[in-house]
């Protein structure tokens, strides 16, 4: 005989299990979405902010890929060439975006929300993610290059950085400026090999010395006096005047050593300036100053363009869901959430309208300093000599990623003392060459 308590336990059971049920049933129509994201600082923030998106999209459930710059671009790569669809959202550059878009492996991002105000993105970001008038990634985060420095150790030694500081004087500051017994280091710059890590550097300064990677009949000219010279200044400045290992530092190990006070210069992304500025992840975040990216002989190319953006390879099984999410992570509201969560100094800068705002303009003295940085570089007339390609930092040509990742390797090698650089440019040379006639370039 049932009892009335042991039919009540049935019921709440019958309840228990129909709840679960619906809990399974919406687990497994969610629809996945894996990013494939940096390991810096602002995309770091932007998986710690995630949840709030997924609170708010109970069907969408995220999956996060994290990885160092050189591995995140070469995983991004392979699972996009061999259509493997392992990825909803990669996180690629104005690199990847337009050579990507032109082959259709990325979905065009079109028919956004209206309350999204694609007009309000950073326009020189929008175009460079663009091909043939077609958007292919949304701007995360929009940079250029500038020099950091120490104000106080500056003062110190009664040295005065200039608005717009020649190489010249660079090295100057930097060997005034060292003190290895102390730990402290005239300058830091990238010596980690690969094409978007010491290349996006190292091709700023081969540009203002007046340098390119190729003549106007695609014959690779890195072996040349004008590399020569500015290959040489840069690898004796950093075995001289930089921290030990610095063939190994990239963009992340530069940031630790500048924020943790051990360099008196640091040459990079504007990006760097939200965690350099910021009290809470800086030690030195009240003495950093700013100023323009040195020049030697030229001003063309002495600065970067890049964005990191969000795109969605064609691959995806997920691209609606995926498409929310980086309408969401690139959008005003979400920097709202930054700005009360980390600091309106750690704002991805992607709008214009964040470049207007009270609270940014307050916390960010180097905003408009940036900006004008970020619309001057001209990936289009980056250097003293005609080129027949795009690009500042890089070459706008798929072979780039092979080839220059081999000129990187041997650059690397040359801060390590492991090679010469004749030795190390004559191969590079080579590799670019080789690359080039393979692909078809030369005549």
């Amino acid at each position: 005989m049932k009892t009335k308590n042991s039919t009540r336990r049935a019921v709440i059971l019958k309840i228990a299990f129909a709840g679960l049920s619906v809990c399974a049933a919406q687990l497994s129509s969610a629809a996945n979405v894996t990013i494939a994201i940096l390991n810096g600082p602002a995309m770091l923030e932007l998986k710690k902010l995630s949840a709030s998106f997924e609170k708010a999209n109970p069907d969408i459930r995220l999956n996060w890929v994290i990885l160092e710059e050189n591995v995140l671009r070469q995983r991004a790569t392979t699972d996009i060439t061999t259509n493997s669809g392992q990825f909803d959202v990669v996180a690629i550059g104005t690199y990847e975006a337009p050579q990507w878009g032109k082959r259709g492996w990325l979905v065009p991002m079109t028919h956004l929300p209206a309350d999204y105000d694609l007009d309000d993105v950073v326009k020189t970001a929008r175009d460079g993610l663009s091909y043939d008038g077609e958007l292919y990634g949304l701007p995360f985060y929009v940079e250029s290059s500038m020099t950091f420095y120490r104000r106080d150790l500056f003062q110190a030694a009664g040295l005065v950085m200039p608005d717009q500081p020649t190489y010249d004087q660079i090295r100057q500051f930097a060997d005034t400026l060292t003190d290895k017994a102390k730990g402290q280091y005239g300058i830091c710059l990238r010596g980690k090999a690969g094409w978007g890590e010491n290349m996006a550097y190292v091709s700023t300064v081969v540009n203002t010395y007046g340098g390119r990677w190729f003549d106007e009949s695609w014959k690779a000219q890195i072996d040349t006096p004008e590399w020569h010279k500015a290959i040489s200044f840069y690898a004796d400045l950093l075995r001289k005047d930089g921290p030990p290992g610095a063939s190994s530092n990239g963009f992340n190990e530069n940031l630790t050593l500048m924020s943790s006070g051990k360099c008196a210069m640091w040459i990079d992304a504007t990006a760097a300036a939200g965690t350099l500025y910021n009290k809470s992840q800086s030690k030195v975040a009240d003495k950093i100053g700013f100023a323009a990216a040195p020049v030697a002989v030229t001003p063309k190319g002495s600065h970067w363009l890049w964005s990191w953006s969000l795109a969605i390879p064609r691959t995806s099984k997920s691209q609606d869901a995926a498409k929310k999410f980086i309408t969401w992570a690139t959008s005003k509201q979400y920097i709202e959430m930054v700005g009360k969560d980390e600091g309106w100094a750690s704002v991805p800068p992607n709008r214009k309208s964040t470049f207007e705002r009270p609270e940014y303009r307050q916390a960010v003295p180097f905003g408009d300093f940036v900006l004008k940085a970020i619309d001057s570089a001209d990936p289009n007339d980056a250097s003293l000599k005609k080129v027949p390609y795009s690009g500042i930092q890089f070459v706008g040509i798929p072979e780039f990623q092979s080839f220059g990742t081999v000129v990187g390797q041997a650059i690397s090698g040359v801060v390590a003392g492991q090679t010469s650089v004749d030795a190390a440019l004559k191969a590079g040379n080579a590799a670019a060459d080789r690359a080039v006639k393979q692909a078809g370039y030369q005549k």
